[in-house]
């Protein structure tokens, strides 16, 4: 140990920890994270350098109020001072009833559809998921119909790392394409038109579709499962709110319960509150994650009806068939609450539409680079997509330079800004992000001199 603490913190980094999406490697690239407050990481690199960043990407999307925030601070420190943990098998804590009261009160609902009332606290956003596909198989074979075990989803899609969630995620161009003889068997539509192009012809070539398939497979089917709106991981893909509304029409001609993976759009992201609300779609079961605390502590829910909460107690099983040992974290769903405490204050409607006009308009230079296939937003959401697969270091590092930290992935180069961003800080995103392009992938700094 005496040897290994010699080393940079970097080297033991390589030496012994395995990173996301990253091969196990002596040279992997890393920068160390030594401090972080409000939209800013203090980075340092191995050679020593230390550069102050804007961070773009909210912690993968989920610290919307920035770090350190005092709200959110004093919520931790309120609550370790009585509990951080307990089982949530047979004992209940005010946190928990609490964060489950703040979510039904904050669902997507409508006129005449059934509400979402009942909440399962999960400890990740793929467990939610796998909660939501179990949730769906146990009320379809409750309700008499045992042979619905599998899931209609869209191509393009994510949905989260763990077995059941890789089954709905694109089988082709998905990052879980490399384990084919473990994934179940799952039923997929096309990715529906992207939204900047679409017509109403192309909705409804894409609705007619959706419905063929649905209808030839529906005895087999337990459900629909999408990220409504906007799909992530997946490509960034934006889509008409109107496709949401047809997936509902779909799932209840045929006997389907509809799953919104709102994990990554909830909570005001697309610039409403769920991505459901730009349709007036209410799904039968919900996920939520990422952004519910702030980006603080790991935690998630699966929302369902109460007819389908009634229909699988039930059941032969009696019970929803999943348990996480830190399923209702205290501590977790401490910050959760002051976190979606902050999102009633309602602020963040203006933020997120703040935001999305700094994207749009500093983003725009990057539609003339040679390399660049579209640029788009939504919400709080910017991307830069480029025809070929982004080197991924090297525009971090680029960026970097410029005082931003993103973290491309396939093609595309984007940012989920935390809300509290300033229109300064926007300004320096979208900057960092053009140049980082223009210097590693369009060539501009060698022509021009200007960036780099």
């Amino acid at each position: 140990m005496t040897g290994e603490a010699q080393l940079g913190l970097i080297q033991r980094d390589r030496a012994r920890l395995w990173h996301p999406y990253a091969p196990a490697s002596p040279d992997l690239p890393l920068w160390e994270v030594e401090a972080a407050d409000g939209v800013r990481l203090q980075l340092r690199g191995e050679d020593g350098t230390r550069h102050e960043v804007v961070d773009a990407m909210s912690s993968w999307w989920s610290a919307i109020h920035g770090y350190r925030h005092p709200v959110l601070d004093a919520a931790a420190r309120r609550q370790l001072e009585t509990f951080s943990h307990v089982m949530f098998g047979g004992l209940t804590h005010a946190p928990a009833v609490e964060l489950a009261e703040r979510l039904v009160d904050m669902a997507p609902g409508a006129p005449g559809r059934p509400a979402l009332e009942r909440v399962f606290l999960a400890d990740s956003g793929s467990v939610a998921v796998e909660v939501a596909l179990k949730l769906a198989v146990q009320f379809q074979t409750a309700s008499g119909y045992p042979q619905r075990q599998r899931f209609l989803s869209i191509r393009g899609g994510y949905h989260g790392d763990t077995f059941a969630a890789m089954g709905v995620c694109d089988p082709v161009d998905g990052m879980h394409c490399a384990f084919p003889g473990l994934l179940a068997g799952n039923v997929f539509a096309p990715r529906p038109p992207a939204a900047a192009s679409a017509t109403p012809e192309s909705i409804r070539a894409w609705e007619s579709e959706l419905e063929e398939i649905a209808a030839a497979h529906s005895g087999e089917l337990a459900a629909i499962i999408v990220e409504p709106v906007l799909q992530g991981a997946g490509g960034m893909h934006a889509y008409p709110a109107e496709c949401l509304t047809a997936l509902r029409q779909v799932a209840d001609r045929h006997g389907l319960l509809l799953i919104f993976d709102e994990i990554a759009t909830g909570f005001g992201r697309t610039g409403e509150l769920f991505a459901a609300d730009h349709a007036g779609v209410v799904p039968d079961i919900m996920c939520v994650g990422k952004a519910l605390t702030g980006g603080y502590l790991t935690l998630a829910a699966t929302l369902c009806t109460g007819e389908i909460a009634a229909m699988v107690s039930a059941g032969r099983a009696g019970a929803l068939l999943h348990g996480p040992t830190f399923m209702g974290n205290p501590l977790a769903c401490a910050v959760a609450n002051a976190s979606l405490g902050i999102i009633d204050d309602g602020g963040w409607r203006a933020d997120v539409a703040r935001i999305n006009a700094g994207l749009v308009a500093g983003l725009a230079p990057a539609r003339e680079f040679g390399a660049v296939r579209d640029v788009r937003t939504i919400g709080a959401v910017g991307v830069i997509e480029l025809h070929d697969d982004v080197d991924v270091t090297a525009v971090s590092s680029a960026a970097i330079r410029h005082g931003v930290w993103v973290r491309p992935f396939r093609n595309l180069v984007y940012t989920m800004p935390p809300y509290i961003s300033t229109a300064a800080d926007i300004d320096q995103i979208t900057a960092g992000m053009t140049a980082a392009v223009a210097h590693v992938h369009d060539g501009v700094a060698a022509r021009s001199g200007g960036v780099g």
